[in-house]
């Protein structure tokens, strides 16, 4: 049930004709009341966000952080299309319509392709349909109606102290976000104020969503949204928060495991790094070198692209003191090869590059792909 397991919340999903293959296209997340809840979000940072984006961002600041429900489409990002903002305005005012609260109290998501005009015509008729079949059960319909190029929903649970958090997510490409990756809704019955409900997620994202690097592009439509309905009583901050990373986390990992033309999922360490900057710029270079990433998808343990990258970072090491390892065997210590072969380890779906720098002990994380043929494919059309 996914984002309808939490207490107070239901959901839906199903095709109102935005895609023309007849795939389900809208969703629906609302408190079961329709009252509005402690909700709390984060955006991308891409200046060129969707209209969308703007409304939801607007929306959380009106209400001071209160939300009774998300409406999301996929199949068009409604973004850049001159009046993106104003179709995400009557997603709300439908939405609202149909769950019985503010316009304000709505927030909204769009995914899909950018710079094509959204059709209000087929929302209209599909948002009143979906608001009338809101069900408990409804959670695993609304994260199929949410994939685009997808292959599967991306869903989480996880049990508190006499709470649960629930989500839904979606995602397989243009991930190399500064908040967020594409799509996510959460929700829990815990309750929790918004005041204190967005520095939690904020720092779940970081730990999170923000570790995924698929491809370098960034989305003009990001968006990770919580909402706390307060059924199940006060929690545990502190432990809280980690149930919160833990089902941002497990969503992520689902997102990179279903990337766009990818076989292999990777984890890129840094460690003994000078500072966290530094750490998080080793990461991300290695994880967005082509080369690199060829590399894993050829099973080849060159490690001779990675410390070249690492060089080119910008960072803090010593080169002499430099280790490079996939999984546990360690191919390079300095500038020398270790004779070990680590080919085996790269025909593996999902392996960790290590790279140590030697010039202090920060460290950092990031979840990549190998680069393949099918990324290509994929995505050389908007067909």
């Amino acid at each position: 049930m996914s984002v309808t397991t939490p207490r107070g919340f239901v959901a839906g999903g199903l095709h109102c004709g935005i895609k023309a293959s007849g795939a389900p296209d809208l969703a629906l997340v609302a408190s079961v009341d329709g009252a509005p809840v402690a909700a709390a979000g984060v955006f991308t940072q891409n200046l060129a966000c969707a209209g969308p984006v703007q409304v939801s961002k607007r929306h959380l600041a009106a209400t001071g952080g209160r939300a009774a429900a998300v409406v999301l489409n996929s199949g068009n990002a409604n973004c850049a299309t001159g009046d993106d903002v104003e179709v995400a305005e009557q997603m709300c005012a439908l939405t609202a319509k149909g769950v019985g609260c503010a316009g304000d109290e709505v927030l909204v998501c769009s995914t899909g392709l950018i710079g094509i005009p959204l059709r209000i015509g087929p929302l209209e008729s599909g948002i009143a349909m979906l608001a009338g079949r809101l069900d408990a059960d409804g959670g695993h319909s609304a994260a199929r109606a949410i994939m685009t190029t997808d292959t599967v929903p991306k869903e989480v649970i996880v049990e508190g102290g006499g709470w649960t958090i629930g989500g839904m997510a979606k995602g397989a490409a243009m991930l190399a976000p500064n908040m967020a990756t594409m799509l996510a809704v959460l929700t829990t019955d815990a309750a929790i104020d918004a005041d204190e409900l967005q520095p939690l997620l904020t720092n779940a994202v970081q730990t999170s969503f923000n570790r995924v690097v698929v491809d370098g592009c960034t989305s003009t439509n990001d968006t990770v949204l919580v909402l706390a309905g307060g059924a199940a009583g006060v929690p545990d901050r502190d432990e809280f928060g980690r149930a919160l990373e833990h089902a941002c986390r497990s969503l992520a990992l689902q997102m990179a495991r279903d990337a766009e033309g990818h076989t292999k999922m990777v984890t890129i360490v840094i460690e003994q790094a000078a500072s966290s900057d530094d750490a998080e710029r080793a990461a991300r270079k290695l994880a967005g070198s082509l080369l690199v990433k060829s590399s894993f998808y050829g099973a080849d343990p060159y490690w001779g692209r990675v410390l070249s990258d690492i060089g080119t970072a910008g960072v803090a090491l010593d080169v002499d003191a430099v280790t490079i390892a996939y999984d546990d065997v360690v191919v390079s210590k300095g500038r020398a090869p270790t004779g070990a072969d680590a080919a085996v380890v790269l025909q593996q779906p999902e392996f960790t590059l290590t790279c140590r720098l030697g010039a202090g002990a920060a460290s950092y994380f990031v979840f990549t792909n190998d680069l393949s043929h099918a990324y290509i494919d994929e995505n050389m059309t908007t067909s």
